[in-house]
């Protein structure tokens, strides 16, 4: 099994001359995905429409990273992607985010772990165009089987940075945020991978 550091690796690799571009990308992503997480909190305000249609630009976000990790230009254009097979990519974010809502309204833990069931959804999206909605989440459920506490050692591995970003006003933010997108992406490659072989060897 690849170690965590390797994967940080492989992306951080990856981003070797995309920084400034990664920052771009990052910096647009953050001013609209605020909107969205006002929107998105059914708890505690009326949801924002306008805010719930932008959601495709989280789906964006992801697959830009997943295709630097391919060897691939990171592209400002792909931010928008999702847009290109809207309902499809909506309906399936609209759909994890209230699965993970309702599990986090029973306890705090079940949210979290059903939140690492779900973080393949957007990356399946993308490689399955013929999924959709519940295909697209089992599907992430699936692959994540005995990956969950990898992916959650790996986003704690990130805390220190975090923390430095903090004394940098936010700043910090722009470069920490790619790296952990790249990281997830080259993750997801990686849990495929390890997926499709169980799949030939069950087969």
């Amino acid at each position: 099994m690849k170690r965590n550091a390797e994967l940080r690796a492989q992306a951080y690799m990856a981003l070797e001359g995309n920084w400034k571009m990664a920052a771009i990308i990052t910096l647009v992503y953050f001013l609209i995905e605020g909107g969205i997480q006002c929107g998105v909190d059914f708890v505690h305000r009326s949801l924002d429409i306008i805010s719930i249609l932008l959601m495709p630009i989280v789906y964006g976000y992801f697959i830009a990273f997943l295709a630097l990790v391919r060897g691939e230009e990171l592209q400002f254009e792909r931010l928008f992607d999702g847009f290109k097979d809207y309902g499809r990519v909506l309906g399936t974010l609209l759909l994890t985010t209230v699965y993970t809502l309702l599990w986090a309204l029973l306890l705090i833990i079940p949210g979290i772990v059903k939140g690492y069931s779900y973080a393949l959804t957007n990356y399946i999206l993308k490689d399955e165009p013929q999924l959709r909605f519940n295909g697209a989440i089992e599907k992430s459920m699936d692959m994540m089987s005995g990956y969950k506490m990898k992916l959650f050692l790996m986003d704690l591995s990130f805390i220190g940075w975090a923390i430095l970003c903090l004394l940098t006003l936010g700043i910090g933010f722009l470069f920490l945020a790619p790296y952990v997108a790249a990281s997830h992406a080259a993750f997801y490659q990686y849990v495929k991978e390890e997926y499709m072989k169980d799949q030939v060897v069950e087969y």
